[in-house]
């Protein structure tokens, strides 16, 4: 390392005057020369420079001392010396160097022994803990667990009260990996066959929980050739406006989206939107026993923002959603199971199914849905920030299932279904928006209806009714804040069933939040 660095002295040297400094700057040179060496060496023990980058500052020296002494070998061959520099000169080139250097400090931070490395400013840490207790209750006058044998609906308890203690742990982690492009990663606790929560329940021996990916994507938003809109493919959040009667809180889309809007904040009253995705349910390999195609969700939304003042703020938003390839196909012949690939492969409970097995065997049965979905979706929220800092807020939520033909189904499945095809939800609240700061609290309460096949049961809210659709009934809720970011929430569930065998579910949740 000596050679080395006695080398990347010398290309300072010619830098400022090579051979033609004269015997006392010979001296200074000696000097610096020596003043340098220390330096890195004293860098490199206290670990502000590391070995890589003092082989490359090195590098650069060798590099540039060898061209200067071609081009000195150059000039000797017919220029005359000036055996001076001028001091104006060399001060002149001793500031552009140190300004050079100085800047590149900055930018790469390896002047400063306290600072951490420029990448770690591009990653951002977020997650969440939430943990409590949930009681299920039944009612008495409940039909009995045959359920699963009737309707081929997956219930498997009705009369049993049930309590438990709960988990949910959430840990993201957000990369800028340009201007232009970000990465999302973020693992969560919970079944990986279930898709709408990512609660665990504890109380299983001690045995440890697992974390499972429950994010994974990319996002683009370029500031210049598109800055009004994003686009994130991958294991993506929820990129619809909406309420949990559409979409569970902890769903995740598998696909891409489109999200359009102005990041113009100048217009302040008006703010149109516009969504666009495409998310792959489940692949299906064609073989030559099965004949199933692929199953897909396509969807679209238009809204606006309107935000007349700070003290007023309102959204809303119309949406398609088009699920394709997602009803059932009977097996035609005995043992025939080319069309198994139909069945529901994820579901709650709620949905018409018929069974499209052709075994033989009635413990065998294989349930797929009975009609198709294509559902328009209205969704509204308005924020009315007149008594500061209470907010009163208002909510709606409506469905319909556009796509449910009647005679299809009866072709489909033999049997006729009257449509049970439309769903809302009404909500108020009052109080702090979010549960940031100490004291702060909200007040809430909400009306659901969702029939049978307004929504596909295995997307929705997976708390009220204990999840799927078929159902009807109010939420209470209560939230307190007990800190920073760290809040108590407690909320009653009280739902019964629209049509059907009587299924009557009442749920209660307390839950001690932090996020961080």
């Amino acid at each position: 390392m000596q050679t080395r660095l006695k080398t990347m002295s010398f290309a300072v040297a010619m830098a400022l005057g090579g051979n033609a400094v004269h015997a006392d700057e010979r001296a200074e040179m000696e000097t610096l020369r020596q003043t340098t060496l220390n330096l890195i060496q004293i860098l490199v023990q206290q670990g502000v420079l590391s070995q890589d980058k003092v082989d490359l500052l090195i590098s650069q020296a060798e590099t540039k001392a060898k061209e200067t002494v071609a081009w000195q070998k150059k000039a000797d061959a017919g220029v005359v010396r000036v055996q001076y520099v001028p001091e104006a000169v060399k001060k002149q080139i001793a500031d552009q160097v140190r300004e050079e250097v100085v800047a590149q400090a900055k930018v790469e931070r390896w002047g400063d022994a306290n600072a951490v490395p420029e990448w770690v400013d591009r990653l951002k840490w977020e997650g969440d803990l939430r943990m409590g207790f949930q009681g299920d209750r039944f009612s008495k006058n409940n039909a009995p667990e045959f359920f699963q044998q009737v309707q081929g609906q997956n219930v498997t308890n009705t009369t049993m009260d049930r309590d438990r203690f709960r988990l949910r742990a959430r840990l993201g982690l957000n990369a800028k990996i340009t201007p232009e492009i970000s990465a999302g990663l973020r693992l969560a606790t919970g079944s990986v066959n279930d898709p709408v929560s990512a609660n665990q329940t504890l109380g299983q021996y001690g045995t440890k929980s697992s974390f499972s990916l429950d994010r994974a994507y990319l996002k683009v938003h370029s500031d210049d050739t598109l800055s009004w809109g994003t686009l994130s493919a991958g294991r993506i959040p929820n990129p619809w406006f909406s309420t949990d009667l559409m979409w569970d809180d902890d769903l995740n889309f598998e696909g891409a989206a489109l999200h359009l809007q102005s990041k113009d904040q100048s217009a302040k009253t008006w703010r149109p939107f516009a969504t666009l995705g495409a998310f792959s349910l489940q692949e299906l390999e064609q073989s030559g026993s099965s004949r199933v195609p692929s199953k897909w969700l396509f969807g679209g939304q238009v809204g606006v923002e309107w935000v007349p003042s700070n003290k007023t703020r309102a959204k809303f938003g119309l949406a398609y959603y088009n699920y394709r390839n997602i009803s059932g196909t009977r097996n035609p012949a005995l043992n025939d199971v080319q069309f198994n690939g139909t069945a529901a492969n994820v579901r709650q409970k709620g949905n018409t199914l018929f069974n499209i097995d052709n075994d033989g065997n009635v413990n065998t049965n294989l349930y797929a849905l009975a009609g198709d979905y294509q559902l328009l979706n209205l969704t509204g929220m308005v924020d009315l920030n007149l008594f500061n800092p209470v907010h009163v807020m208002l909510g709606g939520d409506y469905v319909k299932n556009i796509g449910f033909s009647r005679s299809k189904t009866l072709e489909r499945t033999g049997f006729d279904v009257t449509p049970q095809t439309t769903g809302y939800m009404a909500r108020v609240a009052v109080g702090m928006p979010n549960m940031l700061l100490k004291h702060d609290w909200q007040l809430s309460v909400a009306y659901r209806y969702l029939e049978a096949d307004a929504v596909l049961d295995a997307f929705t809210d997976s708390d009220f009714h204990l999840g799927g659709t078929n159902n009807k009934g109010f939420i209470l809720g209560a939230q307190y804040g007990l800190g920073k970011n760290t809040w108590l929430s407690a909320r009653w569930l009280s739902s019964n069933e629209i049509r059907g065998l009587p299924l009557s579910i009442d749920v209660f949740q307390l839950y001690f939040n932090a996020k961080f």
